[in-house]
């Protein structure tokens, strides 16, 4: 049997970042996991063939070649997904369809003509699928509402994937979240009962990337890497010798809860592991917004002092902000400003509350008689709320506009990436040579870079000079800050460079907003 396996296209949002990648010389932020997963789960005879449209290009040879399509997609691939669904019929091949947005809106994909839809976790799934395919049959729906036991996982197929076209290669250690956001989509497809990979399977994987010659990011994509800290414990003391053993090739990435700052043991822990980047969910300053959605482990513990300990002791944190919540007071804008003034916060996504299928959000609105669409827009850079809002939706999107504008404004990203890694203590081998230790600390914070790595992102640096140095109007301060990292904090200057190259991706987006929310109060407002 020949399979091609499609990733479609994504939106241009933060989640793909083209320009800050192409810095780097990569195509794309990070690799998809789903597909290689369910490779894994193939019988191994079958000819494989994985296209991911947001680094490649699929051809009508690619088409012509394939048996058997199969496809797999979060939400916001939702109209390159529909439109894959279409051209495989088109073409008479048979099609499968999976991952998070079939298993939500199964409507929608069945409607577009897939043969077969895969709902829920592909262990426990494909099993299923691959007995109605000996069977003979030709269409079907295919579901277990059982939890997949993780030690099942199998080590995804890397080897199908260029990992060199990305920024960052995903791995996964555990499934599900022990909270319960209202807004939230992970508890509705993972449940809050977190499952795990055991230290071995983590160490597996790791071992088939690096086979395959990657060096760089990884990002351990779950859905809070510390929801179990004895887990994470333990694959942080597996990962300090494989690091050691092999030269520290990776550096690695993760989404956590705030609780962590609070935890300075634990983030210690990841800093020795090779831990650099972590995701963190802030969503909004305002302690009653947070407990009406019912995140309150933001309450519990304090949102800045918190952030601020991530980024004392070497965590670099990407933060998550959402507006338009119920409850949620007119002043957001100011009390937003004076939150990234505190916290210095150079990168963070900002984006305009929607109701994801079969939430607790979803359902309370459904049954207010709040909900617009089922569904929710594609278009990640200027979303407009799928149910009808607390607050007038217009006032919500200039609001939105206006954080964009006046916080990713050149001059005060600047301003704040620099202050963020001024603050950030120096790595750990800068430390050790600092205080001539005559024995070096084991662990370090930063991996070593191959050569191919340090040659590929010259270009990069060049064409990143050229902008923010040349031809923005930030240029002087650009490169005086670019001198006063070298000299103050010289271990972050790699870290605080390639946080301005994603202020590239970040100013377009800055610049798309502002047009798009110029054009909708054009159109709104009254003919004269």
């Amino acid at each position: 049997m020949r399979v091609l396996l499609l990733n479609p296209r994504k939106p241009y949002s933060i989640g793909s970042l083209p320009r800050s990648a192409r810095l780097g010389g990569k195509r794309t932020l990070c690799s998809p996991l789903s597909l290689i997963t369910v490779a894994a789960l193939l019988p191994p005879e079958w000819d494989l063939r994985l296209i991911d449209l947001d680094a490649e290009e699929l051809t009508e040879a690619d088409w012509q070649w394939a048996e058997l399509v199969m496809i797999s997609g979060i939400i916001v691939q939702r109209d390159g997904l529909l439109d894959l669904v279409r051209q495989s019929r088109e073409r008479g091949k048979t099609v499968v369809v999976g991952g998070p947005y079939p298993t939500s809106l199964p409507e929608e994909v069945l409607a577009a003509g897939c043969d077969f839809l895969v709902r829920g976790e592909g262990e426990n799934t494909i099993p299923l699928l691959l007995d109605a395919l000996a069977q003979g049959k030709k269409s079907g729906v295919f579901e277990n509402p059982s939890p997949v036991d993780m030690s099942t996982s199998p080590i995804p197929r890397f080897d199908l994937l260029n990992l060199d076209h990305y920024v960052a290669v995903i791995i996964q250690t555990s499934r599900g979240c022990v909270f319960d956001c209202e807004f939230c989509e992970v508890v509705t497809l993972y449940g809050n009962r977190p499952r795990y990979k055991s230290p071995e399977q983590v160490i597996a994987e790791l071992d088939a990337i690096y086979a395959t010659g990657r060096r760089g990011d990884v990002f351990i994509c779950d859905d809070n890497f510390i929801a179990g800290k004895g887990h994470a414990r333990s694959i942080l003391r597996s990962l300090l010798n494989w690091n050691e053993d092999h030269g520290k090739p990776f550096s690695y990435w993760t989404q956590a809860s705030v609780n962590l700052g609070q935890d300075l043991d634990l983030i210690d822990e990841m800093t020795a592991a090779c831990f650099s980047t972590v995701f963190v969910g802030i969503e909004t300053p305002d302690e009653d917004v947070l407990r009406r959605s019912r995140k309150m482990q933001n309450v519990r513990n304090p949102l800045v002092e918190s952030l601020n300990n991530m980024r004392d002791n070497g965590l670099s944190v990407s933060g998550s902000f959402v507006i338009g919540f119920d409850g949620e007071k007119p002043d957001i804008v100011d009390r937003l400003a004076a939150f990234m003034e505190a916290t210095h916060l150079p990168i963070f996504q900002m984006v305009v509350l929607q109701a994801p299928p079969r939430t607790k959000l979803w359902h309370r609105l459904r049954a207010e008689g709040r909900l617009l669409s089922e569904s929710m827009t594609t278009d990640w850079i200027m979303m407009r709320p799928n149910f009808i809002t607390d607050r007038p939706e217009i006032e919500i999107l200039k609001d939105f506009a206006r954080l964009w504008e006046h916080l990713y404004e050149p001059r005060r990203f600047l301003k704040r990436a620099y202050n963020y890694y001024l603050a950030m203590r120096p790595t750990r081998a800068a430390m050790a040579a600092s205080a001539q230790l005559s024995t070096p600390m084991p662990q370090k914070d930063k991996p070593r870079h191959s050569l191919r790595e340090v040659l590929r992102v010259i270009p990069g640096f060049a064409r990143l000079c050229w902008s923010q140095g040349v031809r923005l109007p930030c240029r002087f301060q650009f490169w005086k800050q670019f001198i006063g990292m070298r000299i103050r904090n010289p271990s972050r200057l790699f870290k605080y460079v390639q946080t301005c190259g994603i202020g590239e991706d970040m100013f377009r987006i800055r610049d798309t907003i502002m047009r798009r929310i110029r054009e909708l109060d054009k159109r709104d407002s009254p003919a004269e």
